[in-house]
């Protein structure tokens, strides 16, 4: 290990457009931090230096490890982790776990890193289930959403925990004091929602969160509150909408351009507005999403990420180490007897 460096292993062969994206996405990443982080590409060794070789970048400074086994997006992720445990994903997992990688990035197989994850991080101590925690555009800035997809089902415990993770997230990486945590349901009376919304709204009530209350689905993109909390399902329905949203925008705007000469004009004025709010809408600009909860910083990427989205996880990983999220988490979750005592209650 390089002094005073992260090290973060790049699954060098999870997503759509692997290994090429990925590793333009780690010359990106070395360029704007090599002063920060040494990156570790995990994958085919001979697929890797071939990449590396055709784009004339065989002299930079990153480590191959090689990584035979794939798991692909078809693959069940539970019965991919036992028949390929020489896989990208298994391999960078376990850097992580043996002290050799302080953080791990992919944009694989979403099921088989979070079961890796899970079975060989283990989850910090007093985190009952992670969350995929994404960001989401707002009228005010940044909203940390959570869970994007990791519990379906969930218990009110569950969603409080949640809330407590996207707070501390919100407060050390997203820079905002005191975050305001809403909770998603189908009305903002304390009343509205669904038994487990229900009992989610007390204890979030009877806690130390800066909780709003509830907030509906228009309140998201408003920034009503700067941490918005639901179970996996609903949340995973959100984002796959809000993944749309860019390609419908633009879809709109280029039959609009074919129809009409005064909006061609309007749009040739707007091109660099335009521009903006596409910038603003591209996941790529946010990098990826932590596995909040686990022992050990974990990104999950897009599947289609690109290389600048490679580079923002890159980026990501680091400041989370960095500020030790996940030590903050521990302490939060630990230290708060009040939190572990309506936890252990509801647990029981």
């Amino acid at each position: 290990m390089e002094r005073g460096k992260v090290r973060i292993a790049l699954d060098a062969m999870g997503g759509d457009f692997a290994p090429k994206s990925v590793v333009l996405g780690a010359i990106k990443a070395h360029k704007e931090l090599a002063d920060n982080v040494k990156l570790i590409l995990v994958g085919d060794k001979g697929k890797v230096l071939l990449e590396l070789s055709q784009l004339g970048s065989e002299n930079y400074p990153f480590e191959v490890i090689h990584a035979p086994g794939l798991i692909t997006m078809a693959d069940s992720p539970v019965d991919a982790l036992r028949r390929k445990k020489n896989s990208s994903i298994s391999l960078g997992i376990n850097l992580l776990k043996e002290g050799k990688a302080d953080a791990f990035i992919s944009g694989g197989n979403t099921g088989a890193v979070m079961a890796s994850a899970l079975f060989t991080l283990r989850r910090i101590e007093g985190v009952l289930r992670p969350a995929i925690t994404t960001c989401l555009p707002s009228e005010k800035g940044i909203v940390v959403f959570l869970d994007g997809g990791a519990n379906a089902d969930c218990k009110p415990q569950n969603l409080f925990q949640f809330g407590v993770m996207g707070s501390i997230y919100a407060n050390s990486i997203m820079k905002i004091k005191n975050p305001k945590v809403g909770l998603l349901s189908i009305g903002v009376e304390q009343t509205k929602g669904n038994e487990l919304i229900l009992e989610s709204y007390k204890l979030f009530s009877n806690s130390c969160l800066n909780f709003v209350g509830n907030v509906e689905g228009r309140d998201v993109l408003k920034g009503t509150c700067d941490v918005v909390v639901c179970d996996g399902f609903v949340g995973n329905i959100v984002l796959k909408f809000a993944e749309s949203f860019d390609g419908f925008l633009t879809s709109l705007v280029k039959k609009r351009v074919k129809e009409s000469l005064l909006f061609r004009l309007g749009a040739f004025l707007l091109k660099i507005s335009i521009r903006d709010l596409r910038r603003t809408l591209d996941y790529a600009e946010y990098g990826g999403a932590p596995l909040l909860g686990v022992d050990g910083v974990c990104i999950i990427c897009h599947g289609g990420s690109s290389p600048k989205a490679i580079k923002n996880a890159a980026k990501l990983a680091c400041d989370m180490v960095e500020k030790e999220v996940n030590k903050t988490i521990k302490d939060k979750l630990t230290q708060n007897s009040k939190v572990l005592k309506e936890i252990n209650e509801l647990n029981d």
